[in-house]
């Protein structure tokens, strides 16, 4: 088949690559606009845009849906990954098969942007991906497979990201071989969720929160917006955290500092390990090397 592939993120590099490797034929790629980055703003491409570029792929940054009108009826499929944009029904008419999206979750739950964050801010222990046909609904359309995933007790949202991404090929693949053989995809059925972008201010960790929950937010909101708390009136980001243990002499958000550990103070007389962080201003370092530097005072809180 003539493919299209809309994506942004670099998740959607694995099903490029494999696409490129196929019996399909990758026409073009369609990412979002170049979009001011860094100090200076300066345009910067997608990693997708760069992608197609590295590849003498034919890329195209619609500023508006209607500009794809007169570039995708020549395809037989566009796969959307990670897009960004919701596109109306008459462009998801276009190319012969429609559109279909490779979904970061086991739908119907988790619909929206954040499926992977929300899962693990809710201690799910099984996720997946699930390849459907889009409709005018937000994640709503007809399934052609689901795959799913144990989820690592380690893992933060950018591993879990990266599980998920390499086992998209595989799912896409198997969709195509639908696709051609005039299979139809199912209703979506079960109970549904919704998966809504986190925001910086929900990352802000509060820990009145019980010392598992503090642990689950901080992996599911890695790398970004990234959990974060408050040190001295500045902003301190947390990245990893470590053991979790009953503790009756921490107040909630009171810091301790052992020979080679930094404890936090949490709900329920519990204290949770700070493993790494980053500091206002600085790079992510390991917690202890912080404290050691900082030199913190009897009682001194996050928060």
């Amino acid at each position: 088949m003539r493919i299209g592939v809309a994506a942004t993120p670099a998740v959607a590099l694995p099903s490029l690559n494999s696409l490129l490797d196929s019996e399909h034929e990758l026409v073009r790629t369609i990412t979002v606009p170049d979009k001011p980055s860094g100090r200076g703003r300066v345009l910067t491409p997608s990693i997708v845009a760069k992608w197609s570029n590295e590849h003498a792929i034919p890329c195209q940054k619609p500023v508006h849906s209607d500009d794809l009108i007169g570039h995708i009826e020549d395809l037989d499929l566009v796969i959307t990954i990670g897009y960004g944009v919701i596109l109306p029904e008459k462009i998801l008419s276009l190319p012969k098969h429609g559109f279909i999206n490779l979904h970061f979750s086991l739908l119907p739950k988790y619909r929206g942007a954040a499926p992977v964050q929300r899962a693990l801010a809710n201690a799910e222990q099984v996720t997946g991906v699930t390849v459907f046909a889009l409709d005018k609904g937000m994640d709503t359309g007809p399934i052609y497979l689901s795959e799913s995933v144990p989820i690592d007790p380690t893992w933060r949202a950018s591993e879990l990201l990266e599980a998920l991404a390499h086992i998209g090929p595989k799912a896409l693949a198997q969709t195509c071989e639908m696709i051609a053989r005039n299979e139809s995809p199912r209703i979506q059925s079960g109970q549904s969720s919704l998966a809504p972008k986190i925001s910086v201010e929900e990352a802000k960790l509060d820990f009145t929160d019980c010392a598992q929950v503090v642990s689950n937010n901080v992996r599911a909101f890695y790398p970004s917006p990234s959990a974060w708390t408050l040190f001295r009136g500045e902003k301190m980001k947390i990245a990893r955290t470590g053991n979790m243990a009953t503790t009756s002499d921490l107040s909630i958000g009171e810091i301790r500092v052992d020979a080679n550990s930094v404890t936090i103070g949490c709900a329920k007389n519990e204290g949770i390990e700070i493993l790494e962080l980053t500091p206002a201003g600085k790079n992510e370092m390991r917690a202890i090397d912080w404290a050691r530097g900082a030199r913190i005072l009897p009682g001194e809180i996050f928060g």
